[in-house]
């Protein structure tokens, strides 16, 4: 069986994690939980493909490259989950299925929070579960890529 290959981009100020606001995001860095990931793709038989990025575009220009390359899509958009159209519609034109994570539970969080632009065109949502948020992402994704096909 050939592996799925899966987008995983992570969003503005992720970057920062381990150092930032651990209480809420925990104490792992992006790197620990890129590995992670990678752990658990194996035991999936798929490959994840990391991407951060604090802009905008580099997010929207990742999601278009995808077509093709890729068969699904995890994202924490971070703080553009709350604003970017931009993601939304990339997310929309490429119709490659998509998971949204968030390692804190963000309707727990700042009313701003609450509201995710992208949450209407992904298959769904994870939030909450600190770095668990990412992995179980990815085994939701991986299923329902396999189960799709």
């Amino acid at each position: 069986m050939q592996p799925l290959s899966i987008l995983a981009l992570h969003g503005p100020n992720l970057n920062l994690l381990g150092q930032r606001e651990p209480g809420i995001y925990g104490s792992l860095t992006l790197a620990e939980i890129n590995r992670l990931l990678d752990e658990e793709a194996f035991k999936l038989q798929a490959k994840v493909f990391p991407l951060q990025s604090n802009h905008e575009g580099i997010l929207v220009d990742s999601i278009h490259g995808a077509l093709g390359l890729h068969q699904g899509i995890l994202i924490n958009a971070g703080a553009y989950t709350h604003t970017s159209v931009a993601l939304r519609d990339a997310i929309a034109a490429v119709n490659l299925p998509t998971v949204e994570v968030h390692l804190s539970n963000i309707y727990r969080r700042e009313d701003f929070r609450h509201h995710s632009y992208i949450a209407a065109v992904v298959i769904g949502q994870i939030s909450g579960f600190g770095v668990q948020s990412y992995l179980l992402g990815l085994q939701a994704l991986v299923n329902y890529l396999r189960v799709k096909s």
